[in-house]
């Protein structure tokens, strides 16, 4: 069973998230899972003045996602920051290049799961995967979400992402704040949970 973990990371935030969801995935059976880092798009100069080098060269060396690979996979899970309440450009413009995989119906009766990332509370990041599933739906995939069996979402001891829709994680305004261990805990339960969804409907 192939279980892909595509993931688009400006400052290493959604990068942690695929890794546990990774993490995850590879505690079920026969799960042969991999780790894919969505092409950026911008230019140099733009990744300078956003100060996303020195981030950017910790996941620099994961192998890019390509459109013919993902045919190959029996689940996916795609981890997008949050672009004004949507997925990232880079997503979207990945997403975009599947085209042939949609007239040959290669997605059709799969598992996928979304997670974002967003600067605040109210950022969006419910949106941004509500909108990546709508690209997924129309490829003819089956959404997994983050069901409340993981209760950690469910907590009032301190601000922490996670939602029925998928995994999340807060970054703070200036992008400060890593994931906690309470949302990088949601990324492993959807990474298992998609895992698993996965083999049965394979076999």
């Amino acid at each position: 069973m192939n279980i892909q973990v595509l993931f688009y990371s400006t400052y290493g935030h959604m990068f942690q998230m695929a890794q546990a969801s990774a993490e995850g995935a590879r505690e079920v059976d026969g799960a042969n899972v991999s780790l894919l880092r969505i092409p950026e798009t911008l230019p140099e100069e733009a990744l300078v003045k956003m100060g996303a080098v020195e981030a950017q060269k910790a996941f620099a060396d994961i192998p890019e996602a390509t459109i013919d690979g993902l045919a190959k996979a029996d689940g996916i899970i795609l981890g997008t920051p949050t672009k004004y309440g949507m997925m990232a450009y880079q997503v979207k413009q990945f997403l975009d290049q599947t085209g042939g995989l949609w007239s040959s119906g290669a997605l059709i009766g799969k598992p996928a799961a979304v997670m974002s990332s967003t600067a605040t509370q109210h950022g969006g990041q419910e949106a941004a995967i509500l909108s990546s599933h709508v690209a997924l739906l129309h490829h003819g995939m089956v959404i997994v979400g983050l069901p409340y069996s993981f209760d950690a979402q469910m907590t009032l001891d301190e601000i922490v992402g996670g939602s029925p829709y998928g995994a999340t994680t807060i970054t703070g305004g200036d992008g400060h704040r890593m994931p906690s261990e309470k949302e990088l805990g949601g990324a492993r339960f959807l990474g298992r949970r998609l895992a698993e969804i996965a083999g049965k409907l394979k076999s």
